[in-house]
């Protein structure tokens, strides 16, 4: 027996950052993402080799260890450990499980679109099919939470596991005691397709890791600063703005909160953008496009941009023109959060 699953990575339109502790515990969170066609993919495979063995095939890293009740961390695939770990204590009773689990994400490590959270969104569901444990969608990703940024200490915010359990377009809220309240959104199709239709991502060719930026962001919140607070405040106003133009349509609008909530996200923390990714953002007005954000916690990993859908081709070329080691990426909104299945 074979099971599989996969969970989509998110796109976040508005409201990035306002996830993250302590500012959403103090001051509140809202964000709205949606999901796109790419994907967290893990394979769990039952062994009876009282053997466990992990395989991550985009990073070309694979480890294997006695089956333990808990694996102890060395470095390698360490992710996978917290995921194990926790499923044995919580939902084997402590007994030690003898598997494989294999991974595979779309898109490049540090991307900005949420890929470690949903790796573990997709993971979780694997094991959880296995196991046959009832978790709902809310349950699935507050473990997902647990695991990553309680258990193995990963610095972040919440909305990628949310994103990858529930899929479709989000506005997320989250509140004081961990509360989160996911409100799925009736956008029109033809918004949905008039936004497909003019969305250009592109990867800079800077995976990062977003810890540090994520610590500062966080330290100003403690600190009090001024600047980043009234930053945070602005792209929080920002994600209901945003859900108001999707539900209307009104997309001029929406260019207009994108290009302010970009300006807002650079004031929240000093390395969330660079003189890279602003050549970049240049090239790609200079070539038409409307606006731009950064995707995730910022640094590098993927821009989005909103062009006119006659001219995209004019701005990827553009871009791919002027920034050696980039790569344009198309893609299209999904409906369906995390799934598992059974293979015989």
């Amino acid at each position: 027996m074979l099971i599989r699953s996969r969970a989509p990575l998110r796109l976040g339109l508005a409201g990035g950052g306002t996830d993250v502790s302590p500012y959403c515990d103090e001051f509140g969170g809202a964000i709205l993402n949606a999901t796109i066609d790419y994907y967290a993919y893990a394979a769990l495979e039952p062994l009876n080799t009282g053997m466990v063995e992990f395989e991550s095939a985009d990073l070309h890293e694979s480890a294997s260890y006695p089956a333990e009740p808990v694996l102890e961390n060395d470095g390698c695939l360490d992710l996978f450990k917290a995921v194990y770990n926790h499923v044995v204590l919580n939902f084997n009773g402590g007994k030690p499980l003898s598997l494989r689990m294999s991974t595979r994400v779309d898109v490049p490590a540090g991307s900005g679109l949420g890929s470690s959270s949903t790796l573990v969104v997709a993971m979780l569901a694997a094991y959880v099919e296995w196991l046959n444990v009832p978790l709902g969608d809310y349950e699935l990703a507050h473990t997902a939470w647990v695991i990553e940024r309680v258990e193995a200490g990963l610095q972040g915010g919440k909305q990628d596991q949310y994103a990858a359990a529930f899929g479709g377009f989000n506005f997320m809220e989250f509140g004081q005691n961990g509360r989160v309240l996911v409100n799925p959104l009736r956008v029109k199709d033809w918004v949905v397709s008039e936004l497909e239709a003019s969305l250009l991502l592109y990867f800079t060719g800077n995976s990062r890791t977003s810890a540090e930026i994520i610590k500062e962001q966080s330290r100003n919140v403690v600190d009090k600063n001024e600047l980043a607070l009234e930053a945070m405040h602005s792209i929080k106003e920002e994600a209901f703005h945003m859900k108001e133009c999707l539900l209307r349509g009104d997309f001029p609008l929406l260019h207009e909160v994108l290009r302010s909530s970009w300006e807002s996200k650079k004031r929240m923390a000093s390395r969330i953008s660079n003189d890279h990714i602003e050549r970049i953002y240049a090239c790609a007005l200079n070539a038409g496009a409307y606006c731009a954000k950064i995707s995730g916690a910022g640094g590098g990993g993927f821009m989005m941009f909103l062009t006119d859908p006659i001219h995209i081709d004019k701005v990827s070329t553009a871009l791919s023109a002027s920034h050696d080691g980039g790569l344009a990426y198309r893609c299209h909104f999904t409906g369906a959060g995390v799934k598992a299945w059974r293979v015989p």
